[in-house]
Formats: structure tokens, sequence, C-alpha cells
């Protein structure tokens, strides 16, 4: 397998990776089906931002955004269901219940942890020690535009948290537990060692003082933007989207099983940040995972980065151990 030179590196000589937008497939169909999986993405986008902005103040609450978040998901899953984009990544009843069980960490113990040690308290902890007020400034900025900094300083300060996860072992340890899966659908985003999940979780936006419409707007933004990022269904995405932000498409080049194509493309959801940084590859990937495609247990994705750790902390205990005289 010979690859594709983009910019420096060759992408794809491990494994299959589709690379550049010309050869990407795209959804066949008649009309309707065509304008549906067209505009899907921006026009579900624009409503969100459309609700929150405008919607009444007793609306304007977290439990709104939950359940529809909860509604916006499940219209996905049966898009998924109806219109795969791969049938190798069909949902089984196997990959579901694992699935299900990460969602239900994350809001259960991860939101505890996460209440007691997270960013926020992190934050707080540090401002209180320093004494530092809030910026307080960006409430006066226009609505919009503050839900997009509460993104954007947080998937920027992700983006390096992600690369520095594959550059760095002791980090890729965690995170490598979400490389190890081999197919995408709509909750493959919560599957991941809670180590990792905690970390990547993590952000500074404690520090600045937003509106709180302006939070739900970020939310909006996150829900309308990064919710696509392991769905199994193909759009005909337009190309100033595909420009802007992450996509399936992106975002399968990182979990395929090429090792160079999975250092590319680590924002979450703003690919501009990779366009800006060298790192953004356009293209797609359907076969994904680690060590062709092998499927880690539940059991093994909460232990691997320990017992991992532990080898290779006795492998080179043991390569620098001095060697006895004869």
């Amino acid at each position: 397998m010979s690859g594709v030179l983009v910019g420096k590196r060759i992408i794809g000589a491990e494994a299959p990776v589709t690379v550049g937008w010309e050869n990407v497939p795209r959804v066949e169909g008649g009309p309707v089906k065509q304008f549906v999986f067209t505009w899907f993405q921006p026009f579900m986008l624009f409503s969100l931002i459309a609700f929150w902005y405008y919607a009444p103040n007793d609306w304007v609450k977290p439990s709104v955004g939950i359940w529809i978040g909860i509604a916006f998901r499940a219209l996905l899953f049966g898009l998924e269901w109806f219109f795969p984009r791969h049938q190798s990544w069909h949902i089984t009843w196997k990959e579901l219940a694992t699935d299900l069980f990460y969602v239900g960490l994350g809001y259960t113990i991860l939101e505890t942890v996460d209440s007691f040690v997270g960013s926020d308290v992190m934050v707080e902890a540090i401002r209180s020690s320093f004494d530092w007020d809030k910026l307080a400034w960006f409430t006066g900025l226009p609505l919009l535009l503050q839900a997009f900094l509460i993104t954007f300083i947080f998937d920027f300060g992700q983006y390096w948290m992600h690369r520095g996860m594959h550059n760095w072992y002791p980090l890729w340890l965690p995170h490598s537990v979400h490389h190890y899966i081999t197919q995408f659908n709509i909750n493959k985003g919560a599957v991941g060692n809670p180590v990792e999940l905690f970390l990547i979780g993590l952000g500074i936006g404690g520090f600045f003082d937003f509106l709180p419409r302006a939070f739900l707007l970020a939310g909006a933004l996150r829900l309308g933007i990064g919710v696509y990022m392991h769905l199994n269904v193909r759009f005909n995405t337009p190309g100033w989207w595909r420009f802007l932000f992450n996509t399936t498409e992106h975002h399968s080049v990182h979990h395929s099983q090429d090792f160079e194509a999975t250092r590319s493309n680590f924002s979450g959801l703003y690919i501009f940040i990779d366009r800006i940084f060298g790192t953004c590859v356009d293209g797609e990937a359907e076969v994904l995972g680690q060590d062709g495609g092998r499927r880690m247990s539940i059991r093994e994705q909460m232990l691997h980065p320990f017992t991992e750790g532990w080898k290779t902390a006795r492998a080179r205990l043991g390569r620098n151990a001095p060697v006895a005289a004869e």
C-alpha cells in the first residue's frame, strides 16, 4: 500500500484511507433525498441557535437543553438505523450495550467526580488563591460572539490536549482506549477510559464571565456541530461546513488503522484549528481501530492504561538494571 502524500506525510500506507473530498462518496438518490442530506446539518445548527437566541427566559435553563439533546440524538440514531454510512458500522446489541454503559457512566460517576475535581473547581481554587476576578468584560460582547468564544476557547485547549495525548506516552495510554473502537455511531464519543474522559473535558472557561444564555447557545453550537463526529450517516456536507467544522469524515481519518492518519484532525469542533497548525487531513476511513481492529472488552478498557503502563515500566527498568558481574 503506497499511501498519499499530504504535506510531508504519507497517509494511508498502513491501512485504507481515502484522501481528498473529491474521492469521498456522496449520497445517492432522488432530489428530495439529496436536498435533505445536503442541508440537514446547517438547518439543525441554525435552528438550535435561533431557539436559544429567541427563547423566552422561562425556557432558558439547562434541563431544556438536556431534553433537546436527547431528542436530537434519538433522531440521529434513527437516521443511522435507516441510512447507515457504512454497513460495517451498523449497530449491534453488543455495541449498543457497551455504548449505553459509557453514556450512563458519563452522566453519573464521571459527572460526580467532575463536580469535585473538574476544571471549574480548579479554576475557582486558582482564582481564590490569587484573588483574581473573572474577566467580566466578556458579558458586554454580542451574545453569539460570547457563545462562539466559549466553544472556541475550550476547543483550542482541547486541540492541544488531544495532540499531546498522541505525542506523550503517559497521556496516550488512557487515550488509546478510545482508538480501539472499530465503528462509529451516535454514542461512540462517550466510549473511553475514565482518566481520558476526565482529561479531555478540562478547560479554562471558568476564568471568563459570560451570560447564562450564552452558555446555552454554546451548548447549541457543540451539539449542532460536534454531534456528527462519530455518526454513522453520510451527508453531502456543504464545502464551507467541511472547511470550518470537524466532520465524521475528518474524525474517521483520525480513528483509522493508519498511524500517520491518526496524527491529524485533533480538534473537537473547529477543524480550521487543524488547518492553521497543519494537522488537517480531508478524507475518510472505514477501517478503524488498533491492533488490526481488535475489540476491547469493558474490563480491558478500564484497566488498559494501568496494565500497559506497568508492562512498559517493568521493561524499561529491566533494560536499565545493572548486569551482575560473572
